[in-house]
């Protein structure tokens, strides 16, 4: 008797064992440089390459090399930096996480752009003199396209090998001096969730110049809120409904949380008997609200970007039909807030004007980019710039509508008038390593 407890003892400790050794860890303390590492944190010299086995490390062959400064902070003394762009990523479930940083160098000035994940803007040009440190936590969501134990999101090929859909935490390190020290990452199962679901002018487009909005919204946002966005390029309703990312979205959706619908500018190709803008588009805006509604969400409509179509009197051409109408009409009918990108994005252009509003767009002479042979001309799709400003239209919205989510915008937010534009030859943006000539699907 005495020798089944002890068996059965022993299998159940090699059960939890095995069971703890599947769950991934959530919560991680890096300390970056040769130097020791501060009490309680994880050392992570210049050599920690990225792998399975460890779970974290710096990604997608990039290299850092390492100071130590010594100093009786061991978590300030030393540091990794790089001339180059470099990504660090760590292994995470699906969740929300608060991530800090810290930046700086004891004996010298640091310069540092973040980005996370699919190019998602984080911090802007962050300078730290001799002896400066800056310290900045920002929510971030880790997204998988598992949706049960059955189920999963049908994603396109491209997306495949995004960095927004595979299993880790990626951060990107731009500037011609980012100095890192420390990398906290927690879970924040408690924080306010954005979920976006649109197409090309809002999805985090992984490839330089291309952008979209949405994945400059989270350099807008506090800690406490993250976006999740499964926008992706081509998509209309009815294949977002048919890929089941609505049914992604709603699995992991709580009440307080918001779902951003942006689309029209693909729904304009459905040519069916019961497709248009006051049929399937309009009937399926309302699903998308009810349906967010049932898990306690704030549905929140958005209209289509207006494409650079200027007439004869300098002025844009709705090129999009009824769609954004429509989009006005079922806000207005279901008692949601509207945040309406194709008046704003079409003052935008026009403050610009003709010319100068081509350089918010992919519009670019050939050999810009690797491989690029042939100009690039595009009246839809945005560069940085152009999903920045775009992205400053829907903090306006945010405010407009007076949503909860104005108490989580950053202090550095001012108002914005699309009429009047930021100039671009004062707005930095860092380009990230990779770039793709081919346009992102999509109308």
């Amino acid at each position: 008797m005495k020798r089944s407890f002890l068996a059965a003892l022993v299998a159940t400790a090699s059960l939890a064992t095995a069971a703890a050794a599947q769950t991934p860890k959530t919560t991680f303390k890096f300390d970056f440089g040769p130097g020791k590492a501060a009490p309680g944190y994880q050392q992570v010299p210049p050599t920690a390459v990225y792998s399975l086995a460890t779970g974290y490390g710096f990604d997608f062959g990039t290299t850092v090399t390492g100071t130590d400064r010594g100093g009786k902070d061991p978590l300030k003394g030393d540091f990794v930096t790089s001339k180059q762009p470099f990504y660090f990523s760590v292994n995470l479930p699906e969740g929300n996480y608060n991530v800090t940083v810290t930046l700086g160098d004891a004996k010298g000035p640091s310069s540092t752009f973040l980005k996370a994940e699919s190019r998602r803007l984080l911090l802007e040009t962050t300078a730290t003199k001799p002896g400066q440190f800056a310290t900045q936590t920002f929510t971030l969501n880790v997204k998988s396209r598992h949706i049960n134990d059955t189920e999963q999101v049908a994603l396109k090929p491209r997306e495949l090998h995004k960095l927004d859909w595979d299993d880790k935490l990626t951060l990107e390190f731009d500037g011609a001096n980012a100095c890192l020290n420390a990398i906290e990452i927690t879970p924040a199962p408690q924080a306010v969730t954005v979920f976006l679901a649109g197409n090309s002018t809002v999805v985090n487009q992984d490839d330089e110049p291309w952008a979209a909005w949405g994945q400059m919204l989270p350099r807008f946002l506090k800690p406490g809120v993250a976006v999740a966005n499964h926008a992706e390029s081509g998509l209309t309703l009815g294949s977002f409904l048919g890929s089941k990312r609505l049914t992604k979205v709603l699995s992991v959706m709580k009440p307080g949380d918001y779902l951003f619908i942006e689309f029209g500018h693909n729904d304009q190709k459905d040519k069916g008997e019961n497709d248009g803008a006051w049929k399937s588009y309009s009937e399926r805006l309302h699903l998308f609200v009810q349906e967010a509604r049932k898990k306690g969400g704030i549905p929140v409509i958005v209209t289509s970007t207006s494409r650079r179509s200027f007439g004869a009197d300098g002025k844009i051409e709705n090129s999009l039909g009824d769609f954004p109408a429509a989009a006005r009409k079922v806000a207005e009918e279901e008692k949601v807030a509207l945040i309406d990108l194709n008046v704003m994005s079409a003052k935008l252009y026009e403050a610009l004007g003709v010319e100068e509003s081509k350089m918010a767009l992919v519009h670019y002479p050939a050999n810009t980019y690797p491989g690029q042979t042939v100009p690039l001309a595009d009246n839809t799709h945005f560069n940085p710039y152009g999903a920045y400003e775009i992205a400053k239209c829907v903090v306006e919205g945010i405010k407009t509508n007076k949503l909860g989510l104005v108490n989580f915008l950053r202090n550095d937010t001012p108002p914005f008038d699309p009429s009047k534009p930021d100039a671009l030859a004062g707005w930095i943006w860092i380009d990230s390593p990779r770039s793709e000539v081919t346009k992102p699907d999509g109308n």
